[in-house]
């Protein structure tokens, strides 16, 4: 998560959204940066709004825009598994290695996932909204806005990129993700082209 406050922006960073790239370009520009634990790097909306929102607004008295970028649900779902596939969690509860991408979403899709589909919604992580919400697929909208309210040039690196994998799925299981996952689809639907 960055902080811009003369820019009076949150750029909330959305686990396999690129957040990693954004944080490398623009942490020298941000008045605060928040990269580790993970639970408050990639803190959502309403964490964001109940605990750290007073601190850095002020008591309300210098509002902050939030930012966020958003992947295709199917496609960050992808990322996710290809991440977790890498040869540094084998053996890990949360470890890919030598799994099919549909075990991985069936598994994601049950009441209680196991430690290696457990990876939340984007649409749960960002409900409560936020003013500016753009599309990883597509980054240059977010470079240009972020450019724009800050004044400087923003080159991303590549950066935290999974591994290569297949991630195809069936037919049936896609749509069964696309009714039981409606709200991330719809926030998808939603974010700037």
């Amino acid at each position: 998560m960055l902080i811009f406050w003369d820019a009076r922006i949150v750029l909330l960073a959305v686990p396999k959204t690129g957040s990693t790239a954004l944080e490398a370009a623009l942490a020298s520009h941000a008045d605060a940066a928040i990269v580790n634990p993970p639970g408050l790097k990639h803190c959502g909306v309403r964490k964001y709004d109940r605990e750290l929102r007073p601190f850095f607004e002020r008591g309300g008295q210098r509002p902050m825009e939030k930012m966020a970028v958003i992947r295709e649900p199917v496609d960050w779902l992808g990322s996710w598994f290809r991440y977790r596939s890498r040869p540094a969690l084998r053996g890990h509860a949360n470890s890919t290695a030598g799994m099919q991408f549909t075990h991985f979403v069936e598994a994601y899709l049950t009441p209680e996932p196991p430690a290696f589909a457990r990876v939340g919604s984007q649409a749960v992580m960002l409900a409560g909204g936020v003013e500016h919400l753009f599309r990883h697929d597509d980054l240059g909208p977010a470079t240009a806005f972020l450019a724009e309210r800050l004044g400087t040039e923003v080159t991303l690196p590549r950066a935290n990129v999974s591994p290569p994998g297949d991630v195809s799925l069936p037919a049936d299981l896609e749509a069964r993700l696309r009714i039981e996952r409606a709200e991330d689809f719809a926030l998808w639907k939603r974010a700037a082209p």
